[in-house]
């Protein structure tokens, strides 16, 4: 059965899968922390941070704020699709390639920018395209070794990282205090890296104006060229 590119069904790992796990996680970290700092600038709406959505949609819901309702409503509906459609492509039996979601979300925001360039795309439509291809890019990396990660969103994040803290300082057990360090390590540099996102999408959104997207598009469809090269080696 075919999986996501870094597969959470496996228990046992290699110190080579475990690091290139981590590299992953972080770089789509920090694309994240940056398409979702733009949709809020934008849009003032989140594209992958779907409890900050929920928590905006509910709150609208019983002040009939017609207008957010329609947006959050719309923004998270649209990331569940794309996280639906991702995972029903990464279990189709005919599907070989295992970076394809690298090239439908970069391909996903270049067609955006190029459309927007040159026609106006209203607020709906942009955050649904947007949400939809946050939602394939969170399938991509699921664990960074046993420890489960998400790469679009940071309270689970922060939520693991506060408990293997917590476990490493009580346990007494070494390979257990090691575990625990290596999860802990992991989900912290996971949190810089969507932070690390957010912190630059200010700066770049007026030094590129309609031509953000371009910029993790590019990356998304280098870092798929550079994995397909990889495994293509490995197979010879």
């Amino acid at each position: 059965m075919e999986q996501s590119i870094i597969s959470s069904s496996i228990i046992s790992y290699s110190s080579e899968q475990i690091r290139t796990q981590e590299r992953l996680a972080i770089f789509l970290a920090l694309i994240a922390g940056y398409i979702d700092a733009t949709g809020v600038i934008k849009w003032k709406t989140y594209v992958s941070f779907m409890s900050g959505n929920t928590t905006q949609l509910g709150t609208a819901l019983s002040t009939d704020k017609s207008a957010i309702i329609i947006t959050s409503f719309t923004v998270i509906a649209c990331f569940l699709i794309g996280i639906y459609a991702a995972t029903c492509l990464s279990l189709w039996k005919k599907t070989r390639s295992k970076v394809l979601p690298f090239y439908i979300v970069s391909g996903i925001l270049i067609f955006y920018t190029i459309i927007a360039y040159f026609y106006h795309i209203n607020v709906i439509s942009s955050i649904a395209i947007i949400g939809f291809s946050m939602g394939i890019m969170n399938t991509i990396v699921t664990s960074v070794g046993s420890q489960k990660v998400n790469t679009d969103f940071v309270t689970g994040t922060l939520n693991s990282l506060a408990r293997n803290t917590a476990m490493l300082s009580m346990t007494k057990d070494k390979a257990e205090k090691e575990e625990y360090k290596s999860n802990a390590i992991h989900l912290l540099l996971l949190w810089i890296g969507f932070l690390s996102g957010a912190f630059i999408a200010p700066f770049l959104l007026d030094y590129l104006g309609k031509w953000t997207f371009i910029l993790p598009a590019t990356l998304l469809m280098i870092c798929g060229l550079l994995i397909s090269k990889t495994l293509k080696v490995k197979n010879t």
